[in-house]
Parts: structure tokens; C-alpha cells; sequence
């Protein structure tokens, strides 16, 4: 089975960083968060990856040109311009890097990509900014059970912000740290779609989650797998300093994989 990633966007929150890259390039513990999001789906035994594009795709394809390069020990013969490679630490991943466009909306960059699903009825589909130690395997397990065409996997994220209750002359009377099992429900993108869905997209020209996504509800073809492990999106830069700090603590829940 395929994983389609989105990659594409302009990441304009997160501008201090994506001025000079795409947003999945932006990397957590010297790796693209990219590279993060491909290895929790590997570590299921997921190797085949679709990755939409579009700005500064170049560089994206500039990764996995060299990536083979840069995981080997290499010895090089500047005699003759032979090189020898020694002991190899690539990933068994069959990369499709497509271009999607720069202002494409998501809904358009997975008909874009259509072609490349090829015969196969079901695919995963994700977003290159957000990690989380999702279960893979049982996410497409309860896809598999409930026969319908969309399975979006849904997190409560942990509270940001306190509850307050203000009083007369806006004297706060009282001030509360949402616990997470007050937060409400979001999509924490790790999808999975029978190609069926392929029929609510319409021209590609709207968000995959307004009009496509509410079809897909209406027509009570779309089930929630709901995650109660860590999830983080890398919205901004905060996002980034935090995912950034629980790697360096040893504590990056998402890394399911070993060493």
C-alpha cells in the first residue's frame, strides 16, 4: 500500500524557517521532519511513499538524490573517479516525488497524483508537518473493518490555553488549565481512503477537508480513529522548538523505530 504525503504548501506560519526550504525539510534532530513522518509509516513495514510537491520541491528531490550518498561510508578513487561504498544505512523506501504545483489546494494535488496509485483500492495519505505515535497498523485494521471510504485519525491535543472566567469590570474569577480530555477532537491527518474517494474531489480546486471532506460525512462514508498517544503538528515556531526539545530529552514519543 502506498503513503501519500502532502508537502507542497508554503508553510507561511512557520516563515522564519520555510523562507529557505519547504516545510518538511525543516528538520527535527538533524532530519527533515519529512524523514520523521516516512519512518514511523516504515516502521509498520510501509515502504512505498508518494510525496506531493510544490514549493521548493527542488529541494525535497535534492534529498533523496543524494540521500543514498550521504547515509553510506564511501571510499573515492581520484585516480580513476571510481568510488567504492561500504557499509550501507539507507532506507528500503520507493520514493515518487511529484510536482503538484506551488498554489495548488490539497484536494488538487491528490488528483495529481492519481495516476501513480495505480490499481491498488486503498492508499494512506498524511500531512509532511506532524509527528505522533499513531498505530498504523491498527488505524488501517479499523479502516478495514468499517467498510467505508475514508478513515481520518483523530486526536484531543494537550491545552494551550487556560479556561477563564471573567467577571464584572473583567475582574477574572477564576482560571483553569484545560485538562486534554476538554480539548476537541482534530484531525491529526495519518488517512486512510478506498480510492472511491478519488469521486468526491470534484476539479481539485477546493481544500480536501472543506467541501470533499463534509461529502464524505454526509454520506456517512467517513469513521474517526481516535488516538490518545502523543500527536504534535509543527504549525510554528514554537511547535518546532518543542519537537526539537523532546529529542534532544530522549523523549520524542513518536520514534517508534530503533536505532
Amino acid at each position: 500500500m502506498k503513503v501519500v504525503i502532502l508537502a507542497g504548501g508554503l508553510g507561511s506560519r512557520l516563515s522564519e524557517e520555510t523562507v529557505d526550504r519547504p516545510k518538511p525539510m525543516v528538520e527535527i534532530g538533524g532530519r527533515p521532519i519529512l524523514w520523521h513522518i516516512m519512518k514511523i509509516y516504515s516502521h509498520y513495514g510501509f515502504q512505498e511513499f508518494i510525496i506531493c510537491c510544490g514549493y521548493k520541491g527542488h529541494m525535497i528531490k535534492e534529498y533523496f538524490t543524494h540521500y543514498h550518498m550521504y547515509q553510506t561510508n564511501t571510499t573515492f578513487d581520484l585516480s580513476d573517479g571510481g568510488h567504492t561504498d561500504h557499509n550501507s544505512a539507507t532506507e528500503p523506501w520507493q520514493v515518487t516525488l511529484a510536482n503538484t504545483g506551488l498554489s495548488t489546494l490539497t484536494a488538487g494535488r491528490i488528483l495529481r497524483i492519481r495516476e501513480y496509485i495505480g490499481g491498488d483500492e486503498e492508499f494512506m495519505l498524511t500531512y509532511g508537518d506532524g509527528v505522533g505515535d499513531v498505530d498504523i497498523e491498527a488505524l488501517l485494521a479499523f479502516h478495514r473493518a468499517h467498510g467505508r471510504i475514508a478513515t481520518i485519525t483523530t486526536t484531543r491535543p494537550e491545552g494551550r490555553f487556560g479556561a477563564i472566567k471573567i467577571g464584572e469590570h473583567g475582574r477574572v474569577e477564576s482560571f483553569k488549565e484545560k485538562a486534554r480530555k476538554d480539548q476537541s477532537w482534530v484531525n491529526a491527518g495519518f488517512m486512510v481512503f478506498n480510492r472511491k474517494v478519488f469521486d468526491y474531489l470534484g476539479d481539485g480546486s477546493m481544500m480536501l477537508e472543506d467541501e470533499p471532506f463534509e461529502k464524505l460525512a454526509k454520506a456517512g462514508e467517513m469513521m474517526a480513529f481516535c488516538h490518545e498517544g502523543f500527536w504534535s503538528p509543527m504549525d510554528n515556531l514554537h511547535d518546532r522548538e518543542y519537537l526539537e526539545g523532546l529529542w534532544e530529552k530522549g523523549q520524542a514519543f513518536w520514534k517508534l523505530w530503533a536505532e
